[in-house]
């Protein structure tokens, strides 16, 4: 089965979730991307435990500092899905992909640019 999803989002693949250090998410805005989600396993059927715990609150906690800096929590989500839910995993790209659209570049791109 070939998912449909924008060809705009670039995977990356790590070996859980819990790997995903709020440095990596803030870098990504850095580097110029427009939004950031973290597809993880379902909450308590983590191969590692507690992983996808641990990057709920990084996100959580990434959320808070874009908000205060003025790029906007919103443009970081957090989903979770087992390994047979492809459909919902693009269903989700679709969203997080309109919903960054509606939202807009990355404040930092733009202020690039003007300093440019």
């Amino acid at each position: 089965m070939r998912l449909k999803y924008p060809s705009s989002i670039k995977i990356v693949r790590i070996p859980c979730t819990g790997k995903v250090d709020i440095l990596h998410i803030l870098r990504a805005f850095e580097m110029g991307a427009d939004g950031v989600y973290a597809v993880g396993c379902m909450e308590g059927d983590c191969h590692y435990d507690s992983g996808n715990f641990r990057a709920r609150k990084r996100v959580e906690q990434a959320r808070k500092i874009l908000d205060t800096i003025g790029i906007g929590g919103e443009r970081v989500q957090m989903y979770n899905l087992s390994a047979g839910e492809g459909p919902l995993f693009a269903k989700y790209a679709v969203e997080m992909h309109e919903k960054i659209l509606k939202l807009g570049p990355n404040p930092l791109k733009l202020a690039k640019k003007k300093a440019a």
